[in-house]
């Protein structure tokens, strides 16, 4: 397998700016009256309704992309198949997705399958990672985006927690906070705080990481029993040199191990 490239950012063109157009004068008009001064915190009326408004409409409006992007965290997971292969794949296929920018790639971790009932020593065991990207887009789009790469790669979901060739989670995205049974995605991710080998990566990857709401990755690796080992592939998916965080050695204080495939 040849390193993954360097990916382009693929940004939307910017519009070409409108035709300059003799102003017209408008016709003369009274003036609206001046609206009387509101209480700190608004009118009751306007909290009342920012209150009540829809879940859906109260995540759209929590949710403000700028012209570089959102960052954002995914783990990925693969105990099927040639595990190297398919995430030194997927993380270009990642990097290939419109609007997205690859900024960087933990290190391999090896972990045990984790299934419903618990640890599964019986089952392939998972090798995982973690990678780190800016997304100009809302996070059901790049939801939408890693399960078409997950369908690629021979997905099957047919059992919860089952057996996988690819997993792709959503982590965090930017410093988003929804869970609601009427949304798609629950961000942050709502197990990723308990597990080592989403938490592992990460770690290696960016020694200053923080789980919105949770605290300092460190910090929650520390709070749980670490079981995953680094893994060594032939061929060790890179990201790009200027943007990628050093791919050093795990700090001690956090005994590196693995991560393992998504939905766990």
């Amino acid at each position: 397998m040849s390193p993954i490239p360097k990916p382009n950012v693929r940004m939307a063109p910017a519009s070409a700016p409108a035709p300059s157009q003799p102003a017209r004068p408008l016709p003369a008009r009274p003036l609206p009256a001046r609206p009387l001064p509101q209480p700190p915190g608004g009118s009751q009326s306007a909290r009342h309704a920012a209150e009540t408004q829809p879940a859906e409409t109260a995540r759209i409006a929590s949710f403000h992309a700028d012209d570089q992007g959102t960052d954002a965290v995914l783990a990925l997971g693969s105990n099927l198949g040639d595990r190297e292969r398919t995430l030194a794949d997927a993380v270009r296929n990642i990097a290939e997705l419109a609007g997205l920018e690859l900024t960087g790639v933990s290190a391999v971790f090896e972990s045990a399958a984790v299934k419903l009932t618990g640890v599964d020593h019986d089952a392939p065991a998972y090798l995982n990672m973690v990678v780190t990207v800016r997304y100009q887009g809302e996070p059901d789009a790049l939801l939408d985006a890693v399960n078409g790469i997950e369908n690629q790669h021979g997905r099957v979901r047919t059992e919860r927690w089952g057996d996988r060739t690819l997993d792709i989670d959503i982590v965090s995205f930017g410093d988003i906070v929804q869970n609601d049974d009427r949304l798609t995605l629950t961000l942050p991710h709502p197990r990723a705080a308990e597990r080592d080998f989403v938490l592992a990566p990460w770690l290696q990857l960016d020694p200053d990481a923080a789980l919105t709401g949770r605290g300092p990755v460190a910090d929650l690796l520390g709070q749980i029993e670490n079981t995953v080992t680094p893994h060594t592939p032939a061929t060790v998916p890179t990201a790009p040199a200027a943007s990628a965080h050093p791919a050093s050695a795990h700090p001690a204080s956090a005994n590196p191990e693995s991560t393992s495939g998504g939905g766990r």
